[in-house]
């Protein structure tokens, strides 16, 4: 296994599989792309899970992390959200939030992520906005 930075142009692919595969490539591109930090885990030389950071005033975002459909479910995805918190810290950001699915909550809580009061529907989903003081 291996972490590294990677571009838009790897993240992408991943990020259409295992989000929105019904939708067209660029709707899963989002505004600053193109200036985020992209992160990819690679098993075997594959690139099977990716997150981008997008650093603001207040902290850092990350969005769009995702992992194959059928690399889920064995800790990767976990892996590079360690892998992620650590290199924010390094970078002496004190606050990481995302836009969580609302199914996704109890992931989130279990790297110390909390909820917020802030809630939104996108594309037929329920999201809060969870964060974590570093």
């Amino acid at each position: 296994m291996l972490i590294k930075e990677i571009s838009i142009d790897e993240a992408l692919p991943i990020r259409h599989k295992a989000m929105w595969p019904d939708r067209e490539l660029d709707f899963v591109r989002v505004p600053g792309d193109e200036k985020a930090i992209h992160l990819g885990l690679f098993v075997n030389r594959k690139l099977i899970s990716v997150v981008s950071v997008f650093e603001k005033e207040n902290g850092a975002q990350f969005r769009k992390f995702a992992t194959l459909p059928d690399y889920q479910g064995n800790g990767y995805g976990s892996k590079l959200l360690v892998y992620m918190i650590g290199f924010v810290q390094e970078k002496q950001i004190q606050k990481i939030w995302c836009n969580a699915r609302v199914s996704k909550i109890d992931f989130y809580n279990g790297f110390g992520l909390t909820i917020t009061d802030k809630t939104f529907e996108k594309s037929g989903l329920e999201y809060v906005v969870m964060e974590k003081h570093l």
